[in-house]
């Protein structure tokens, strides 16, 4: 049984699928299940349709759990990130083994391969068949699975990455994996409305708060009626903003039906993982971190303004701003 988190993006994905093959290769039988579905532009990927979906099939998906002898735990290292999969898993007598990279794991396995400065999870099952002695294993559809992982969670490239990361791309274009189709198949696909939204987000719902090197955006209820926002509509709109040379840290606050998502990004040593885990009951990484709360949106916006004198390491001398126009 390979399990991965709520809203699976693609090191979730990505892992997950590439240590299925591996493990079938090895003769296991092996069944991959997710709390929620797959983002569509993932669909490229071999056998992504086999995943079993939670949300789609409850009673289905227990009885996977009931019948496995190991759950591997990819991309994810507290069982709250598996909603109502967590309880049972805790309860199976099976052997757990959690494969990940964000911080403080919860001890709930009886074996741990994790390392909070790999770029992925996808990089780390790379290296966990490597140490297993299967890298032959790793095929072309393996390796697009492990590219995918790489690609997003390290945006191109362009963050979260070490030297042992190219090294791991590297020995995949090596047997063949087509990176520039990835990308193209991964960032190249969007909608009409996609890009209407990105705009609308930029034009009308962000606010620049300059003296604390700071950008939010923000979305309503209705915008996601408007721009009918689906799953994986807002994927990126949050690193934008640290695309602006004075802004560090960047927010993107969404009102979903019963509760208020936020997601933070930030440069350099601004830690959001700290500030998610502290006020926003969330977590994640150093630089990309996400929380939520059962609040109003505008209550959400406020707190996180309130808490930037806080938070922020330094103000941005007005001087300098004024120069910088």
């Amino acid at each position: 049984m390979i399990l991965s988190h709520r809203n699976p993006d693609g090191d979730a994905i990505g892992s997950s699928l590439a240590l299925s093959f591996a493990l079938n290769k090895m003769r296991h039988k092996v069944e991959i299940v997710l709390p929620s579905e797959c983002p569509p532009i993932f669909n490229y990927l071999e056998d992504i349709h086999k995943i079993a979906i939670f949300d789609l099939d409850q009673n289905g998906c227990r009885a996977k759990i009931d019948q496995a002898d190991t759950i591997f735990c990819l991309d994810f290292n507290g069982l709250d990130r598996i909603d109502k999969l967590g309880e049972k898993v805790s309860f199976s007598k099976a052997k757990k083994i959690m494969i990940d990279h964000h911080l403080d794991p919860e001890p709930f396995a009886d074996f741990e391969f994790c390392d909070v400065e790999a770029s992925s999870t996808s990089e780390l099952v790379y290296k966990f068949l490597v140490d297993i002695g299967q890298k032959h294993l790793i095929d072309i559809k393996t390796g697009e699975a492990l590219f995918t992982g790489l690609i997003t969670d390290t945006g191109s490239f362009k963050y979260n990455t070490r030297a042992y990361t190219y090294e791991v791309a590297g020995a995949l274009k090596q047997i063949g994996v087509d990176d520039y189709s990835l990308q193209n198949a991964i960032f190249n696909v969007l909608k009409e409305k996609n890009l209407r939204l990105l705009g609308h987000c930029l034009a009308n719902r962000m606010e620049v708060i300059p003296e604390y090197s700071t950008a939010l955006i923000y979305l309503t209820k209705q915008d996601y009626i408007d721009f009918d926002i689906q799953r994986g509509d807002t994927e990126g709109i949050v690193n934008y903003m640290l695309m602006l040379e004075s802004v560090h840290l960047a927010a993107f606050i969404t009102e979903q039906p019963s509760i208020v998502k936020i997601s933070l990004r930030s440069k350099g040593d601004l830690d959001v993982q700290s500030i998610c885990n502290k006020h926003f009951n969330g977590g994640g990484h150093k630089n990309a971190s996400g929380g939520s709360a059962y609040a109003k949106l505008d209550d959400i916006v406020t707190k996180f303004k309130n808490l930037l004198p806080s938070v922020i390491p330094f103000t941005i001398d007005q001087d300098y701003l004024q120069n910088s126009k």
